[in-house]
C-alpha cells in the first residue's frame, strides 16, 4: 500500500484542493460509494450519460477501441479526477472507464449536481475545474506523443506519475505503476520493446531503480532528476527549431 506522506513542494496546495472538493461533494450531494476492482468497469463507451464518477481512491484507465477492435488507453486517472466528462456533450460515453486496482469512486448524478449548483454555486466551480485539467492533461499528453523522443515520452510519464501522487500527499520515491509494459506503450505510442529498453536506459543512468525484477514496483530516487533529463533530451530538438 502507498505511504502518505506530504511533499514539500507542490503537494500542500493540490492536496488542499483535492481534499476540499471531496468535502464539498460530500456536503452538498446524494453520492453513492462504489467499491471496485482491478479489471472491473466503471462504464463502458455508448453506454447513455447520466452520472459523473469521482475517484476517492485507486488508479483508473480510459480506454478507447479502434476500427479494429485494438484497445488504446487514452489516459489514466488518480484520486479526485472526475470520469465520465465526456458523456455530458453527446448524450452517452465516448470510452470505457476500468479500474486498475482496488479503490473507490464516487456515482454523482448529473441532474443531482446541476439542481445542487443553484445553491451551492461551487459545484460547478468545481466541475468546470475539472473540465480545464482534463484539457490541460489532453494537451499536454498530445504534446508529448508529437514531440518527444521515447526515452524522455517513458521519462515524462513517470515524472507524471510521481507528480500525480504528490499532489495527493503520497510518497514518490517508490511508486507502483498499475500498468504493464505494453500499456505503457500503448498509452504513450510506443512499442513494448521500445518502453522496455527506455526504462532499462533510464535504470543505467541511475533515474530509476527497479525494486525487483520484472515487477511495476519502480524506485525513483529524485524526481527532479528526470525532469532534467527530459530537458536535456529536448534542448537540442529546441535548439535546431531555432536554426
Amino acid at each position: 500500500m502507498t505511504e502518505t506522506i506530504r511533499s514539500p513542494k507542490c503537494a500542500p496546495s493540490s492536496f488542499q484542493r483535492i481534499g476540499d472538493m471531496l468535502r464539498l461533494l460530500e456536503a452538498t450531494l446524494p453520492i453513492q460509494r462504489r467499491v471496485v476492482h482491478a479489471g472491473d468497469s466503471i462504464y463502458q463507451a455508448g453506454m447513455a450519460f447520466g452520472c459523473l464518477y469521482v475517484v476517492n481512491s485507486g488508479f483508473f484507465k480510459m480506454v478507447n477501441l479502434s476500427d479494429e477492435g485494438r484497445e488504446q488507453v487514452v489516459s489514466v486517472h488518480f484520486k479526485g479526477d472526475w470520469l465520465g466528462l465526456d458523456g455530458i456533450a453527446a448524450g452517452h460515453y465516448g470510452c470505457d472507464a476500468v479500474a486498475m486496482d482496488v479503490g473507490e469512486v464516487w456515482v454523482i448524478r448529473y441532474e443531482a449536481l446541476l439542481k445542487a449548483a443553484l445553491s451551492a454555486p461551487a459545484l460547478l466551480t468545481a466541475l468546470h475545474e475539472a473540465m480545464s485539467r482534463e484539457l490541460v492533461r489532453d494537451h499536454d499528453s498530445l504534446l508529448s506523443l508529437c514531440t518527444l523522443p521515447a526515452d524522455a515520452r517513458v521519462a515524462g510519464f513517470l515524472r507524471y506519475w510521481a507528480d500525480a501522487l504528490a499532489q495527493r500527499g503520497l510518497r514518490t520515491d517508490q511508486i507502483t505503476l498499475h500498468m504493464t509494459r505494453a500499456e505503457m506503450g500503448n498509452y504513450l505510442g510506443m512499442t513494448l520493446e521500445s518502453v522496455s529498453r527506455a526504462l532499462s536506459r533510464l535504470a543505467r543512468c541511475d533515474l530509476i531503480h527497479f525494486i525487483e525484477k520484472g515487477r511495476r514496483d519502480i524506485c525513483i530516487p529524485k524526481v527532479e532528476a528526470l525532469t532534467s533529463f527530459i530537458q536535456g533530451l529536448t534542448a537540442p530538438m529546441k535548439a535546431a527549431q531555432l536554426h
